[in-house]
């Protein structure tokens, strides 16, 4: 089971500060997971520009430029937020059993370790 999935909280843990000029300290909500290649797209961390060709659509309106996108970074970078502290923890598994119109099941489920001091 990830630890990290698309929609959750998770701030930057490793980098360059904000003041200088990188991302360490930013949260931000994840927006892709490429679980091929370990990465995480996360809103608001990791601005590139990318050129795109100029081009004419149908209407006859001009496309392209440049665009600033988020890029994957490394998922080892990240790390989930505990919702309660607002601080970065790690996450753990339990086994819960679950009823559901009189039939037992067992899920597994996620929950935010204690987070004591910034990771």
């Amino acid at each position: 089971m990830a630890n990290i999935k698309k929609g959750d909280l998770v701030q930057v843990i490793s980098g360059a500060t904000e003041a200088r000029g990188g991302d360490r300290g930013k949260q931000g909500k994840v927006l892709e997971v490429l679980v091929e290649q370990n990465r995480v797209v996360v809103e608001g961390v990791n601005y590139v520009k990318r050129h795109i060709k100029v081009g004419e659509t149908q209407r006859g309106s001009k496309t392209g430029g440049i665009e600033t996108v988020e890029a994957p970074i490394h998922i080892s970078n990240v790390a989930v937020v505990d919702p309660e502290t607002k601080k970065p923890t790690r996450v753990g598994h339990r086994v819960e059993k679950v009823v559901k119109d009189g039939v037992t099941t067992t899920v597994r489920v996620r929950y935010a370790k204690k987070s004591g001091k910034d990771i």
